[in-house]
């Protein structure tokens, strides 16, 4: 039975009655899963949206419940995540980009060349980019993801946007807008 409760009074009620957070999976879980997908593909996207899930109902007691929405605070456990799998989703890249013949790599499917260009920003840079890029967050979402101030979150994002410009020239989009 879906309710409008917020994410925050979901999982405070979790707190008491532990089937509650299941509400919060089955509005967040594909969300989640889509990051992860894209970030990694499809074989490891059910492991670590799975894994988000499971750190996030271990973690819930020091969730803040002042933040009603709790896909800024899923996706900032699946970046944590995937940092472990940078290696496993440079492959996959470089696969894709393999199968291609090199043509038809986008920002948010990157081809080898924009891996090889992502792995050379630091990983607070390239979680900054991705959470942006995959995940749609604003700026004010991944400073809550991140735990992180938003001018850190703007720096990183113009520093990095500067070096993938750099390395890719024009191929690298600038914002339509800044969210």
């Amino acid at each position: 039975m879906k309710t409008d409760r917020s994410d925050a009074a979901l999982i405070e009620q979790s707190l008491a009655r532990p089937d509650a957070f299941a509400e919060l999976f089955d509005r967040h879980f594909d969300t989640v899963h889509r990051y992860a997908r894209r970030r990694v593909g499809p074989e490891l996207a059910e492991e670590i949206a799975s894994e988000t899930f499971t750190t996030a109902f271990d973690g819930r007691r020091r969730y803040d419940r002042g933040r009603s929405d709790a896909r800024p605070w899923l996706l900032g456990i699946a970046a944590n995540l995937l940092r472990r799998h940078w290696r496993t989703e440079k492959r996959r890249i470089a696969a894709q980009v393999s199968e291609s013949g090199g043509n038809g790599a986008s920002p948010t499917e990157p081809g080898g060349e924009v891996a090889d260009a992502l792995d050379e920003l630091s990983t607070g840079e390239r979680d900054v980019v991705l959470l942006f890029s995959l995940a749609d967050l604003t700026y004010a979402e991944i400073s809550e993801a991140l735990e992180i101030p938003v001018g850190t979150v703007r720096s990183r994002l113009a520093r990095a946007r500067g070096r993938l410009r750099r390395r890719l020239g024009s191929t690298v989009p600038s914002p339509e807008g800044v969210r």
